[in-house]
């Protein structure tokens, strides 16, 4: 049932149901595997390193992320306006066993977060190894 609804309604369908809620936005994720480990990337414009919140526990990666916009402005006499406006996220991912929780690394560069989880030493693909014959 779901597979129809998202070819009938696309996936973005479920996005803006919640996307229309102030406040309550996802940013966009990329998750890629090397030989050496899982990368994922953030999409997250206009937030800075000190925004985001990295978490594990039992082996479920979060990220989050809550942060608050002023935009003040005087006028002349007595009137004052003060608009205040949130925007927050939380994303989660249940990690493999393959990975080394204790070597996760997170940086952060023009508007991306990326988080490397680098797999443990048994579980990286060994490069092809000739064989002589004797």
């Amino acid at each position: 049932m779901p597979a129809f609804i998202d070819e009938f309604f696309g996936k973005d369908w479920m996005d803006s149901v919640f996307s229309d809620r102030p406040g309550i936005s996802v940013p966009a994720v990329n998750v890629r595997e090397t030989n050496e480990d899982f990368l994922i990337d953030v999409a997250a414009p206009g937030l800075k390193k000190g925004d985001f919140n990295i978490n594990l526990d039992n082996n479920v990666l979060s990220i989050s992320s809550e942060k608050e916009f002023k935009d003040e402005k005087k006028e002349e006499g007595q009137f004052m306006r003060r608009e205040f406006s949130y925007s927050s996220f939380s994303r989660s991912f249940s990690l493999p066993e393959a990975v080394d929780a204790d070597k996760i690394k997170a940086s952060h560069k023009d508007g991306v977060l990326t988080i490397t989880i680098p797999k443990r030493d048994e579980i990286k693909r060994k490069p092809p190894k000739q064989i002589d014959i004797s």
